[in-house]
């Protein structure tokens, strides 16, 4: 195994830009939904809409365009080669920070706070806030390979990425995720890493008997948010859990298919229901909504990035977490909970802010400006916490 970490372009040929066009071109719809909502899926009229603009107007070259004005390298760890970006502050006592992605999301996720956490005293903060960032794309998503044996799970992956740290010379770190990433990151505080600290926006706590009998509106809203997600919104992650590779023939196969499938998420987990409305375009601009869409068909990482959850979905692993860990919770999140409730799994819980008035699960993308602010006022608290051990 080589040890050489490579730089990376990333890039889409012309031949798959005008392969996926003429796909689109023959999409065969199926009949309208019966409702005038998103409760039985994504809307026809706006499905259609999205494919004639994603066609015809989209700048299919914006994926690799953006990406391509940071540093991007290539690892191999573990016989997988992984697709990472690496940006550095110009500030000398940064602190490195590990961020990662989740499920449909993607190191785009990120791109929007890079510029405030690396460089920070031109956004209204201190040098002291200053990060070097280190944001790889999860095995099998993106740029990055897919894994070609069974066995990359969450713990794995967090393995994984202490290794691709210990290699670019940061022995210690902090770490950032939400989704998958809030996973990967809770593994890395339980596992032997040089992790010291993490900050995660998606909490993984079970409901004690406290929340399960108490009327307090602070316990209520976790029992509703789980009662909603399974109710409402774990359809596609009960498919991905037991049967990632029949799903994917569809997804691999129609462009169409592919965007509907990650587009609705992004109307339902996103805050975007304005005036009783809801749609996704109210959250996010719709050429970020197609980035998303294009970096999984470019790639053709549909069954790829599924199979994480037939890995570890059904495995969740709520033990108690001893390191240092910062919570941001905003509220259209998936699953919430009280500041209570999460110290009874983080036995360190330095950081819970959950007063911000907008945001969804893709917090970084919503909110960058919060998300930012979080981070830099979770950092300072763990530095000071370090200054006084």
């Amino acid at each position: 195994m080589s040890d050489a970490i490579e730089p990376f372009e990333p890039q889409f040929s012309d031949d798959m830009v005008e392969d996926a066009k003429r796909r689109l071109a023959m999409t065969r719809y199926p009949d309208a939904e019966t409702v005038e909502d998103w409760r039985q899926g994504l809307p026809l009229s706006y499905q259609q809409e999205l494919v004639r603009y994603w066609r015809d107007n989209y700048d299919w070259q914006r994926v690799p365009e953006r990406l391509n004005r940071y540093n991007n390298f290539k690892i191999e760890i573990d016989g997988v080669s992984l697709h990472f970006l690496h940006i550095r502050s110009s500030h000398s006592a940064a602190s490195p920070l590990l961020m990662t992605h989740g499920w449909p999301g993607s190191v785009l996720e990120f791109l929007d706070v890079i510029e405030s956490l690396t460089n920070p005293t031109q956004s209204g903060g201190a040098a002291s806030d200053a990060f070097h960032l280190v944001i790889p794309s999860l095995p099998g998503f993106g740029f990055s390979d897919a894994p070609a044996v069974p066995g990359f799970g969450v713990e794995k992956i967090a393995l994984m990425w202490d290794e691709l740290m210990q290699r670019m010379g940061y022995t210690h770190y902090l770490a950032q995720g939400g989704d998958w990433g809030s996973l990967v990151t809770q593994s890395l505080l339980l596992g032997k890493t040089g992790c010291k600290a993490g900050h995660i926006n998606l909490p993984i706590v079970m409901p004690d008997d406290l929340t399960l009998s108490s009327s307090e509106p602070a316990e209520q809203v976790t029992l509703a948010a789980a009662m909603h997600y399974q109710e409402h919104e774990s359809g596609y992650s009960k498919q991905q859990s037991t049967r990632p590779q029949t799903l994917a023939y569809s997804l691999a196969d129609s462009p169409s298919g592919q965007m509907a499938w990650i587009i609705e998420k992004f109307a339902q987990w996103t805050d975007c229901e304005r005036n009783g409305a809801r749609h996704p375009e109210n959250a996010l601009s719709r050429d970020v909504l197609l980035d998303v869409v294009t970096h999984y068909w470019m790639t053709n990482t549909a069954a790829s990035s599924a199979r994480l959850y037939w890995e570890s979905f059904n495995l969740p692993n709520y033990a108690h977490i001893d390191r240092p860990i910062g919570i941001s919770l905003f509220p259209k999140e998936l699953f919430l909970c009280s500041e209570r409730l999460a110290r009874t799994r983080y036995q360190q819980l330095m950081y819970f802010n959950n007063t911000h008035e907008k945001g969804g699960h893709f917090a970084a993308l919503e909110q960058p400006e919060a998300f930012v602010r979080d981070l830099r006022e979770w950092q300072a608290q763990f530095a000071a916490m370090e200054a006084n051990q």
